[in-house]
């Protein structure tokens, strides 16, 4: 499997932030958007995933009859976290909402991001890391080949950031792909990088 986008124009509030860009994304492999605030990473992110339109140019992945956007998952810097629902309400939405599937097992992602123990509380009592590990697990309780993350390290302490990573390894090495802004290294086994300063962006 790849992702592929061709050629892409894309613009937010009538200003170009990219013109021409082109990238390929292979199964096994991270795609880590690099670059300051501002320079489009997210805005590339949400295009991916199928919320923004390009002006011009192409996403696809070759050889299948589904859209990106229905084999991606896509966590942004909300949540998507409903406070008045439980941890396991929350994640039990997620899963219905994106698999529909009766196999899913909720309780390996409560366990895979620390959050056994928290399944009964409603999700507006969790710390800001604790939120941010459940709108991560929504990753694993629905299998999707694409996993398009905007800033996910954002508000994890050290170990919750392994689990992150450990994740992501274990979707890479099961053919999956992932494309990553950040601005902290994350020393994946299958990285490269690309770097985005204005409308331009340069493989590293």
């Amino acid at each position: 499997m790849q992702l592929v986008a061709e050629n892409l124009t894309l613009s937010r509030g009538g200003r170009t932030i990219f013109d021409g860009l082109s990238l390929r994304v292979g199964a096994g492999e991270a795609l880590v958007l690099t670059g300051p605030n501002g320079s489009g990473k997210t805005t590339l992110l949400r295009a991916l995933a199928g919320f923004l339109r390009p002006d011009a140019g192409t996403i696809r992945v070759p050889g299948e009859e589904h859209e990106p956007a229905e084999l991606s998952h896509f966590v942004g810097h909300l949540e998507g976290v409903k406070a008045h629902l439980t941890v396991r309400e929350n994640l039990t939405f997620w899963a219905d909402y994106l698999d529909g599937s009766s196999s899913i097992d909720v309780g390996a992602a409560l366990k895979r991001f620390a959050l056994a123990g928290l399944e009964d509380i409603p999700a507006g009592y969790l710390s800001a890391g604790q939120k941010r590990r459940l709108a991560l697990a929504r990753i694993v309780v629905a299998k999707r080949p694409i996993w398009l993350l905007d800033e996910p390290t954002v508000s994890l302490d050290t170990a919750s950031v392994a689990l992150l990573m450990a994740a992501i390894e274990e979707h890479l090495a099961g053919g999956g792909l992932t494309v990553i802004a950040t601005h902290v290294g994350l020393g994946l086994a299958n990285e490269r990088s690309l770097q985005i300063v204005g409308a331009k962006a340069a493989a590293q």
